[in-house]
């Protein structure tokens, strides 16, 4: 009886963090801001902030496709790959044809993001290759195509033209248009997961696949469905990253799908499947993003941005694995 209720205790308090654990997220996050304010004066500012909701607008837009994946139990690796591989193509456009349509040009690289989606999907869902293993040998893939299509040149500032590296940057809402990207995309998602069957769907596919094909949920359909998403995302983060940027390289977005795999993991999204929300994967960003910038303010090496973000993660993945077996044994009692 005494360890009964022990462990009861316990598995409330994780149950509890589980559903609020945006508010803790919350929390860590001010008093985080209020500590490195008191190291950095300069970080408190409405300028910064700014910079930092500028940094972070890419990453939103690929970790919120990311998550979609990874509620399905599924992991896409292959988004820094397809968004060097849809910046450097677009880019080349732009640099023969300078007149060419920013609207274009953005449904050139949402259109190229698809069909690497699509790849991914067909992989994955009829292939039945397990997410991780087809995602690294895309990535791969991808970065090669880079490589072919480039044949090893980088586009520079000076040939891109003047709109389209205004795409990112410019403000005439008064905010960058990249941060107002990333809350547009933010929103869709939202509606999408939340008010749409498709969007229930993938989560009921995520938390018991079996039960969800039994009920008359298209398994593989749902699956092919989160990789052309997450294609179409990158691919619209690499026409968005070359604007930003002002470049193209060969190397453009290397190592990016661990930082979106970073942002769903401490906002919450569940390894295992059927669980995460948008808010979560905003605050997540929220969180890489002022790591990022207060140690660059503070001067540290950018080897401890790498480290603090892997010990993010691993704190992440250890609770939630906490949460998970506290669930079931109170489920099965």
């Amino acid at each position: 009886m005494s360890v009964q209720t022990q462990t009861a205790p316990r598995s409330n308090v994780l149950i509890m963090l589980a559903r609020f654990r945006e508010v803790g997220l919350s929390l860590f996050i001010l008093i985080l801001i209020a500590g490195i304010s008191l190291r950095s004066p300069n970080f408190l500012t409405l300028e910064n902030f700014k910079d930092i909701l500028l940094n972070i607008s890419i990453l939103v837009i690929v970790s919120l496709a990311q998550t979609i994946v990874m509620l399905t139990k599924g992991i896409d690796l292959s988004v820094s790959s397809t968004i060097g591989l849809s910046a450097m193509m677009v880019s080349f456009i732009i640099k023969q044809y300078p007149d060419f349509s920013l609207v274009a040009a953005v449904l050139l690289g949402m259109a190229l993001g698809s069909v690497l989606g699509m790849f991914n999907g067909l992989v994955i869902s009829i292939g039945k290759v397990p997410p991780i293993i087809a995602t690294l040998g895309t990535l791969s893939v991808y970065r090669g195509l880079v490589f072919l299509y480039s044949n090893g040149t980088w586009i520079n500032a000076f040939e891109m033209s003047k709109p389209f590296k205004q795409l990112a940057k410019g403000t005439p809402l008064g905010l960058p248009n990249l941060v107002i990207f990333a809350i547009v995309i933010t929103i869709l998602v939202y509606v999408f997961l939340n008010y749409t069957r498709t969007g229930r769907d993938i989560y009921a596919v995520g938390s018991n696949p079996d039960a969800a094909q039994f009920a008359g949920i298209r398994k593989q359909r749902i699956i092919f469905l989160v990789y052309v998403i997450s294609g179409i995302a990158a691919g619209l983060a690499g026409v968005l990253w070359a604007s930003r940027f002002e470049s193209a390289q060969t190397n453009t977005g290397q190592g990016f799908e661990l930082q979106t795999v970073a942002a769903s993991i401490v906002g919450g999204v569940s390894t295992s499947g059927g669980v995460g929300t948008v808010p979560g994967v905003l605050l997540g960003a929220l969180l890489l993003g002022i790591i990022q910038n207060s140690l660059t303010l503070i001067r540290i090496s950018p080897f401890w941005q790498q480290a603090v973000q892997g010990f993010l993660i691993l704190i992440a993945v250890v609770s939630d694995i906490l949460i998970v077996r506290r669930v079931q044994q109170r489920n099965g009692k």
